[in-house]
């Protein structure tokens, strides 16, 4: 491994090791001791269980449509990846389609949240994870690209003929765009809590660091079967950035006036879960050819 990946792997640690650092520290100083609404916790835990779906679904849809497109290759799509036969000298560059495409997708549902917040507790949450989740889904895949020259984004990098330090560079940026993202969007999370029963780093807890944890196994079964580290790899690393950060940034969120949200059923979720993992394990597992 080069020194920059190496180094972008030990600011990796960094990264995670200081919001949560900030927020133990904080949470031991803390008297909020408010009761637990566990429904808003399994609503939240949905919610980023539907998102990280979607936005997955997303990134392996532009990365097959591109190469669909180019003469020389013929992609087939996944549940959980996508594949392709023949060859063409731009293959590699349109391995970093995908992440481009999530980004893009996470700034558009970052300017719907923020513009015309859901008035449903369920829609804001779906629509937060959506927006954070377009993002953290991609950025990351930078800093994996600088110490993994062979992951999408780094085979992107390598065609583009970025060195070493142009990587580390990288990496770097997308450690403050994902820190960034999350500490603009988690006054958005906390006012799903049409109660207000806690505030801070307690709210913080209930609806994003215990959902983050909990999601984890419902993921898996839309993405098995394959390797262990594919399976778990991407939402796990989505869930600790997201878990770490939100927690951080809550502690000093200031409200946003976006008017109590009404409580929603799960009917409508569960609803769209069901028919997200059907549609994974029946229609896209198989396979489905571009060409």
């Amino acid at each position: 491994m080069s020194t920059s990946g190496k180094a972008a792997l030990a600011l990796s640690v960094l990264f995670l090791a200081m919001p949560l650092g900030y927020s133990f520290w904080r949470g031991i100083r803390s008297t909020d001791r408010a009761a637990w609404d566990w429904r808003l916790t399994l609503k939240s835990t949905l919610a980023f269980v539907l998102a990280f779906n979607l936005t997955f679904f997303i990134q392996e849809l532009f990365l097959v449509l591109p190469k669909a497109l180019t003469p020389g290759l013929e992609p087939t799509l996944y549940h959980n990846n996508h594949d392709w036969r023949g060859s063409h000298p731009l293959e590699d560059l349109l391995q970093g389609t995908g992440a481009l495409a999530t980004v893009i997708a996470g700034g558009l549902f970052s300017a719907w949240l923020i513009r015309r917040t859901p008035k449903g507790d369920v829609a804001r949450l779906v629509l937060f994870w959506l927006a954070l989740l377009g993002f953290l889904s991609a950025l990351p895949q930078i800093v994996i690209g600088t110490a993994i020259l062979q992951n999408d984004v780094g085979r992107a990098m390598s065609y583009l003929q970025f060195a070493p330090g142009m990587r580390l560079l990288a990496s770097i940026g997308a450690f403050f765009v994902m820190a960034l993202v999350c500490w603009r969007l988690t006054p958005y999370l906390l006012s799903a809590d049409a109660a207000g029963g806690s505030r801070g780093g307690a709210a913080a807890v209930r609806l994003a660091v215990l959902p983050c944890i909990l999601a984890i196994p419902l993921i898996v079964a839309f993405r098995i079967p394959n390797s262990a580290i594919e399976v778990l790899l991407p939402p796990c690393v989505d869930a600790s950035i997201a878990a770490a950060w939100i927690w951080a940034a809550a502690w000093r969120a200031r409200p946003i006036d976006s008017g109590a949200p009404r409580s929603e059923p799960l009917t409508g979720l569960l609803i769209a879960l069901g028919c997200l993992l059907a549609f994974f394990q029946l229609v896209l597992r198989p396979g489905i050819d571009f060409f």
